[in-house]
């Protein structure tokens, strides 16, 4: 017998080799229609693998997050056996789980392949899901994998097995597909009810440019037909508040090919939102203590060495400066933090002096290849609200939870009220990756989730997505439409102060190692943006409008009035605008409604004998007539709300 411990903390006992599908039957039989998979001591099962010895387990349905996945994860081999009955010969990269459905990289050959033929292969997808189809696992050598996908004509397959450890290569099949998958997956097709496939792109092999462009077909499917129609829903209201859309309809940036991709320029309007935003944080900067610095947009190959950034980045995601002295090598600034260890460094330090704490609205570099590109949330050149605090070893926690403060400030300025804080560690499996010793990761990791705790977030822990330098709080927000983005970035390191030989005098008169502490609670300026668009549909908090009205005279007669008008108001550090076009009044207030301006202050022949506005509010309609002063109150009080 083996006793399996359940979330709720119950164990119950069952004999060896008893699958979780079997625990879940056991529960209830309308538990066990439910189940798409299990968690298993923390890893993801088929629902029907044999569990062997004591165990935790989770059963996992489409209300679980890893649930979705493996269900997304799953259609994709659907899609995949679709493509294969309908398009003989294809060949196949790979077909992950992403956030929202799932994706397969395809390579048809010399056949081009269009949106136009969607239909037929969620058609046959439905064809193939009614068929309930067992989706089975099997273990196999790498050399039968090898002579499977050999006789099979697939080299990405091939590709991928070489990098296998040979007794830990698995295969799927259901009917008459058979794929190289580490699974887990759904019992079998028959859960998949409704399907849609939403795009397709270009995608090299293995992300390298130098390799063969396959297609990339997204899709998403539900186990509900009415889930497929409120996500169509939902995917137009999204269209709607697509950042790329509303940037351009608010003139707020563009993107020029001569200057080149995924190098946003700021308009006017743009520009006075970004700084807003800037404002904004300086102030509560200085505020927390934060002193502004500045930093080249260069920096010299041997400041990265020195960081270990360019041992772990490698060359791609630096782009050299061409100087005219020959073997000199300079790069564009990646990242901020290097600098300012070296800003560190030119005086020295005392522990009365610590903690010390830079700040600096720094652009940053890197190159994302061209079909990663995405307006502004992915983008080559980028501002980072970066701040990088140097502490004593007893500073750590509590500086730490004054970031925690100032996050949490700016999320409640800006509407963002649901999130979750991500504590990120290292992959247990594969230390290699990071740099730095065990002793002062432990040290960073209990920081952090001290912190946490002690500030009462909402938290979940992430093995695998810590920086290679020390671990980091992420946070992750939900938008109006209830996407998460991951926006805010806190992060302890202990390996940076090593590596550049930072130090303080102690109170013992020795030298001691100072610990950093990153901090981006924007991220970067373009990404913030991009969501903050997106999340509130381009109505900006009146505080941060780039205009907050605009004066609306009713003929040429009144445009004296309204300059007049314009000028008080101006004056009162509230800003607007006055539309002088020679249309009716009608269309200046439909075009306004358009650029969504909070306010619209309409000035005719009443409104000039009486001095007063007749004030419209942008979604809201007419609010009634008032004096000038009246109205800068209104606008004051909501600001100051």
């Amino acid at each position: 017998m083996i006793k399996i411990t359940l979330p709720d903390g119950s164990v119950r006992e069952y004999e060896k080799g008893t699958s979780a599908a079997q625990v879940a039957l056991s529960i209830s039989e309308g538990l066990a229609r439910n189940v798409l998979a299990a968690e298993v001591n923390g890893e993801i099962w088929d629902a029907s693998r044999p569990i062997e010895q004591d165990s935790s387990l989770k059963l996992l349905t489409w209300n679980d997050d890893k649930g979705k996945s493996t269900f997304w994860h799953s259609s994709a081999h659907l899609m995949a056996e679709a493509l294969e009955a309908l398009y003989p010969g294809v060949k196949f990269g790979i077909g992950p789980a992403i956030e929202t459905g799932f994706y397969y990289d395809v390579d048809f050959g010399d056949r081009e392949f269009s949106s136009d033929e969607f239909k037929q292969i969620e058609d046959k997808m439905l064809e193939l899901a009614k068929r309930k189809e067992v989706f089975e696992r099997r273990a196999v050598s790498k050399a039968e994998a090898l002579d499977y996908f050999t006789e099979k004509g697939d080299e990405y397959k091939l590709d991928l097995i070489k990098d296998l450890e040979d007794g830990k290569i698995t295969f799927y099949s259901q009917g008459d597909f058979t794929d190289l998958c580490r699974g887990p997956h759904i019992p079998n097709t028959g859960f998949i009810k409704a399907i849609k496939l939403t795009n397709v792109a270009g995608a090299y092999w293995r992300g390298d440019e130098s390799r063969k462009q396959l297609t990339r077909i997204y899709g998403v499917t539900f186990p509900k037909a009415s889930e497929l129609t409120d996500y169509l829903k939902f995917i137009e209201e999204a269209k709607k508040r697509d950042h790329r859309k509303l940037g351009k309809e608010l003139e707020l940036f563009a993107f020029s090919e001569k200057v080149g991709m995924g190098l946003p320029l700021w308009l006017p309007k743009g520009a006075a939102l970004r700084q807003k935003l800037i404002d904004f944080m300086q102030r509560a900067q200085l505020k927390a203590g934060y002193e502004p610095v500045v930093t080249p947009h260069i920096g010299h190959k041997q400041l990265y060495v020195t960081s270990g950034h360019y041992e772990k980045y490698g060359e791609d995601s630096f782009q050299p400066i061409k100087t005219p002295v020959e073997g000199e090598e300079f790069f564009l600034k990646p990242m901020n933090c290097p600098h300012h260890c070296e800003i560190y460094k030119t005086k020295p330090r005392s522990y009365k002096d610590l903690p010390v704490r830079f700040a600096e609205f720094g652009t940053v570099y890197r190159y994302e290849q061209s079909g990663e590109l995405h307006g502004l949330t992915r983008v080559r050149g980028f501002t980072q609200d970066d701040a990088h605090l140097f502490c004593r070893p007893d500073q750590v926690k509590e500086e730490f939870k004054k970031v925690i403060d100032l996050v949490l400030y700016v999320f409640g300025a800006l509407g963002f009220e649901d999130y979750i804080a991500q504590v990120s560690l290292r992959d247990p499996e594969n230390r290699t990756k990071y740099i730095g010793s065990d002793e002062n990761w432990a040290l960073a990791e209990r920081a952090i989730i001290e912190a946490a705790d002690e500030k009462g977030l909402p938290t979940v822990v992430e093995y695998g997505e810590a920086a290679f330098y020390g671990p980091k709080l992420d946070f992750m927000v939900k938008d109006a439409l209830g996407r998460k983005w991951q926006l805010g970035t806190i992060q302890v390191d202990y390996n940076l102060p090593e590596r550049f030989e930072l130090e303080y005098t102690g109170s013992d008169n020795a030298k001691h190692r100072p610990v950093m502490i990153h901090r981006a609670p924007f991220g970067s300026l373009e990404r913030f943006i991009a969501v903050l668009i997106e999340h509130c549909a381009g109505r900006f908090p009146l505080w941060l409008a780039p205009e907050q009205f605009i004066v609306l005279p009713v003929s040429e007669k009144y445009e004296e009035y309204a300059q007049k008008l314009l000028e008080s108001l101006n004056n009162s550090d509230i800003r607007g605008l006055i539309d002088l076009r020679d249309e009716k009044v009608g269309r200046k207030i439909r075009d306004a409604e358009v650029k969504k301006l909070p306010y619209m202050l309409i000035v005719g022949e009443k409104e000039a004998e009486s001095g007063t506005v007749s004030v419209r509010k942008h979604g809201s309609g007419d609010v009634g007539s008032m004096t000038p002063e009246e109205f800068r109150e209104v606008l004051i009080k909501e600001i100051t709300v």
